[in-house]
C-alpha cells in the first residue's frame, strides 16, 4: 500500500541528489517517468535543467507532440535530437539486445550534446518496478555512467503518479508507454512500413477509447492487448467489426484479440 509520507521523504532526497548534480540533460519522452523527473529537475535547477526528446520511426507522432506540450507546461527548455534507426546495423538485427544498440546510440548523442551544452549530467526516468523486466538498455546506462535519480531514490511506479497527480501533472495516469520495436517479435526485420502499420493501428484503438494498447505485428497478423479490464468492450459486435476493417485496410490480413490482456514485456515471454 502507498505510503504518502514515504512518497515525500524520497522527494526530499531526490530534490538533494539533483542539486547536487548543478546542471542536467534529461532524456525525455513525456511518459509518467520522465515528465515527473522533469518537472523536479526544473524545480530544483531552473535554467540548468534541459529535455531532449528523441525523435524517430520508432516513437508515435503524437508522441513528440504531447512532449513539445509538456515541457513548454512545465516551463523547460526543449531539444528534439532527429535520429535515423534504419542507420544502426546492430539494432536491425532486432535480436534480444536491440534496446542495448539502441540506447547506446542515443547515449552517444546525448553526450556530444552534454558537451555542447557544458551539463555535469544526463539523467532518465527510470525506476525501480522497471527492475522486474526485461531491460537491455539497462546495462547500456550503467556501462556510460547515466544517471537514474528515481531508481537511486527508490521510487516505485505508484509513487511517480501519486506525486504527479499532487503536482497537477497531467501525465500522473497516463498508460505505460514503449517504443514501436516492443512490437515486433525478435528475429522478424525491422521496416518503416511495419513501424507505421503498427502506430496507426494502435490510433485506431486509442481513437475508440482504449487507455493501454499494443497491437503487436506478427508478419499478416494484427495481435491486439488491451488492459484485462477493458476486454468486455469487445463484446459490442459493432466495434469488433469496424476496428477489424480499419486495422485490416492498413495491410494486415487477420485481427486477432489477446484474450490475456496487455502485459508489460509480452513480446519477451517464452
Amino acid at each position: 500500500m502507498l505510503d504518502p509520507k514515504l512518497s515525500y521523504e524520497k522527494l526530499e532526497k531526490l530534490k538533494d541528489l539533483l542539486q547536487s548534480y548543478k546542471s542536467v540533460l534529461v532524456a525525455f519522452s513525456g511518459g509518467v517517468d520522465s515528465t515527473f523527473l522533469l518537472k523536479v529537475c526544473r524545480d530544483v535547477l531552473g535554467e540548468n535543467c534541459v529535455a531532449v526528446f528523441s525523435s524517430s520511426a520508432l516513437s508515435p507522432k503524437r508522441e513528440k507532440q504531447e512532449a513539445e506540450k509538456l515541457a513548454g507546461s512545465i516551463g523547460a527548455k526543449l531539444i528534439v535530437l532527429e535520429r535515423d534507426i534504419f542507420d544502426n546495423e546492430d539494432f536491425l538485427k532486432n535480436d534480444m539486445f536491440r534496446c542495448y544498440y539502441c540506447k547506446k546510440d542515443l547515449i552517444k548523442k546525448l553526450k556530444e550534446l552534454k558537451e555542447d551544452l557544458k551539463i555535469n549530467q544526463i539523467v532518465e526516468g527510470s525506476n525501480i518496478d522497471d527492475l522486474k523486466d526485461f531491460r537491455p538498455g539497462r546495462k547500456a546506462l550503467e556501462e556510460e555512467n547515466i544517471k537514474s535519480p528515481l531508481l537511486e531514490v527508490g521510487f516505485t511506479k505508484d509513487e511517480i503518479r501519486f506525486l504527479s497527480k499532487e503536482f497537477g501533472l497531467p501525465t500522473f495516469d497516463k498508460p505505460s508507454m514503449a517504443c514501436l520495436v516492443t512490437r515486433i517479435p525478435y528475429g522478424s526485420q525491422v521496416t518503416l512500413q511495419k513501424l507505421e502499420m503498427i502506430e496507426k493501428a494502435e490510433e485506431v484503438l486509442l481513437e475508440k477509447g482504449f487507455k493501454q494498447v499494443r497491437v503487436r505485428h506478427h508478419d499478416d497478423i494484427a495481435r491486439i492487448e488491451v488492459d484485462f479490464e477493458e476486454l468486455p468492450r469487445f463484446f459490442d459486435l459493432e466495434l469488433i467489426k469496424d476496428i477489424s476493417n480499419k486495422i485490416k485496410d492498413l495491410g494486415f490480413k487477420f485481427v486477432t484479440l489477446d484474450l490475456s490482456g496487455y502485459r508489460m514485456g509480452s513480446m519477451n515471454q517464452k
